[in-house]
């Protein structure tokens, strides 16, 4: 019988190194952005990768020095405005025509596999976990990373298609409205 204890040690093993994976892919894609309204999402991104990880250690370290699931990593938050609202606001402030560069679309798609691939990973150790409160962090985790995939998406959507963008996401309609 596999023991739980060392299942979500190993679990935050790896949810570790792939937030450091992406908040290192962030950092430099913020770098080498040209679009400002697509660097503010990637900046976003970085930092909250940063706050992934101190969950994950901080869990990590309570759990190897032999206590239980807590809670005590909720105190851990990201920016206080949500990713998308972030976008919007930003994308709001530039009505005009936006140039996507090839590099920025592809970090983007690059960024959109990474949270796909991190919200199974979340959903695949949700579904085998055992103790209440690793349900509840797996559960937050899987909320975060959607989000982030959300905002990467409309931003993708704002870069290709920004007139369509603005009609459906400033529901800006035909009839004036």
């Amino acid at each position: 019988m596999t023991d739980p204890l060392q299942c979500s040690l190993d679990m935050l093993a790896v949810a570790l190194e792939m937030e450091e994976k992406g908040q290192a892919f962030y950092e430099q894609a913020f770098k080498t952005c040209r679009n400002p309204q697509c660097r503010e999402i990637f900046r976003s991104l970085s930092e909250e990768e940063v706050v992934h990880g101190q969950r994950i250690r901080q869990i990590h370290d309570t759990l190897s020095s032999g206590q239980c699931w807590t809670r005590n990593w909720e105190g851990l938050k990201g920016p206080s405005k949500p990713l998308g609202e972030l976008f919007r606001n930003l994308a709001g402030q530039e009505k005009k025509k936006i140039k996507a560069e090839t590099s920025d679309l592809e970090a983007i798609d690059i960024a959109l596999d990474f949270e796909s691939a991190g919200v199974k990973f979340y959903e695949d150790h949700l579904a085998k976990a055992v103790d209440p409160m690793e349900k509840v962090f797996l559960y937050k985790m899987i909320q975060e990373e959607k989000e982030h995939f959300r905002a990467l998406k409309d931003t993708r959507y704002y870069l290709t298609d920004p007139e369509g963008w603005f009609i459906e996401k400033e529901r800006a309609g035909l009839d004036g409205s």
